[in-house]
């Protein structure tokens, strides 16, 4: 089966392209042209569309195994698809953690059937404890390449420094949420003015910036690739900058909706607003938006934690951390793209997270194509999470994926 994307407009890194006309044969996109020209081509109408090749989550969390209440790897898949994702790597935070051969058996073999390419990221230390050093090169012999504490910062600096010279031996790349926990220790939202108008206890910006400051530390001495994930302050993003000018193997990413929520948002204590790192001031959002112009942060994430709908339905300082970031994701996007514009956005969705994976550029065979104006309520019938807790429900959006190729796959021609 051969597919015509008839005037499409594909988005690069530098530029939108004019409508033109693409065929996928199976396996790879190709412009069209006399040589892939058939008469039993299936044709699409794609006028008013956008696409682009297809976009990579670096981070968001399944319940499965054992929170299945929360994601199951299935649900998981479809709120990435809703997103325009056709790959991803999955935080290691299950229950079981992902820290062992059996539990990357087990995730490889509910995941090969699914639509998304789902990469395996293991944890770093037995049960996330910080003490005990995983199997690392036993999990690489099984195909693990990334490894972090997802959810929780690896703040020990012994772990970080065997980790990063255990990980040298096969280039695997170290990801971590930087933040000193005892800086950080009960703080429920962004330091500033509006947590102290609610009263609640603060997350500084120093707890990010100590934790960032001291593992750049430790790769100036040990060599390797460090990953920072959801960087959400000026002073990590500066020195990060800085490390890269400096020649280190370091990266970073921002969760999409650092870009749209500041700590103001919080002031009516919506649960569903509450995540880590938390959304903070506009000086540090601008910072930000400035890191991902110039390059120093490389890719944008979901940061999908979902939550049980009695989860979020409590007192602000007993409810969990994260929002399910992954079905309005596309929103989102569109949203940012009047201030950022696609072909940045789409170079944080495409060539930054396929760089960090260590896949470089190679035949075109994924492919995201979207609806920037298409309308649609975000309500419990079209969310295709398991879960609800994002402040976005019950909106009115604009912005939705039309159609998904990846591993030869299509999805979108029988809607």
């Amino acid at each position: 089966m051969t597919v015509r994307f008839q005037s499409l407009k594909i988005i690069t890194e530098k530029e939108i392209l004019p409508a033109a006309d693409y065929v996928f044969d199976g396996e790879t996109i190709k412009t069209a042209n006399s040589d892939n020209t058939t008469e039993d081509q299936i044709l699409v109408d794609c006028k008013g569309l956008l696409g682009s090749k297809g976009w990579t989550d670096l981070r968001c969390f399944s319940g499965e195994p054992g929170q299945e209440y929360r994601e199951t790897l299935e649900s998981l898949a479809n709120a990435l698809m809703q997103g325009g994702m056709t790959e991803a790597v999955l935080l290691p935070n299950s229950n079981p953690p992902i820290q062992s051969k059996s539990e990357v058996a087990y995730l490889k073999n509910h995941s090969n059937l699914l639509f998304p390419t789902f990469n395996v990221q293991a944890a770093v230390t037995k049960d996330f404890d910080g003490k005990e050093l995983t199997e690392m090169l036993d999990l690489n012999h099984y195909g693990v390449n990334l490894f972090g504490e997802g959810l929780v910062s690896l703040s020990h600096s012994d772990r970080m420094m065997k980790a990063l010279q255990y990980l040298q031996k096969f280039n695997g790349v170290l990801f971590d949420q930087s933040q000193d926990p005892m800086l950080a220790l009960f703080g429920q939202m962004h330091e500033g003015i509006s947590s102290t108008m609610l009263g609640l206890k603060g997350i500084p910006d120093l707890a990010e910036e100590v934790a960032v400051q001291k593992n750049l530390e430790i790769l100036r001495y040990t060599g390797g690739k460090l990953h920072f994930q959801t960087v959400s302050t000026r002073g990590a993003v500066e020195q990060i900058r800085k490390a890269k000018k400096e020649g280190l193997a370091v990266t970073a990413d921002v969760s999409i909706y650092q870009l749209l929520f500041t700590d103001d948002d919080l002031l009516d204590f919506d649960t569903r607003l509450k995540v880590l790192p938390p959304f903070r001031g506009k000086s540090q959002q601008a910072a930000l938006i400035e890191g991902l112009k110039d390059g120093t942060i490389d890719a944008l994430v979901s940061n999908h934690i979902p939550h049980e709908l009695d989860a979020k339905n409590m007192e602000f300082d007993l409810s969990p951390f994260g929002m399910a970031g992954l079905p309005t994701f596309v929103p989102a996007v569109v949203k940012l793209s009047k201030e950022l514009g696609y072909p940045l956005l789409i170079e944080k969705l495409t060539k930054g997270p396929q760089a960090i994976l260590g896949n470089e550029a190679n035949e075109w065979n994924s492919l995201t194509v979207f609806d920037p104006n298409e309308e649609w309520l975000f309500d419990e019938k079209s969310n295709a999470s398991l879960a609800a807790n994002n402040p976005y429900f019950n909106q009115t959006l604009n912005g939705k994926v039309k159609y998904l190729i990846n591993q030869g796959k299509i999805e979108g021609l029988n809607e």
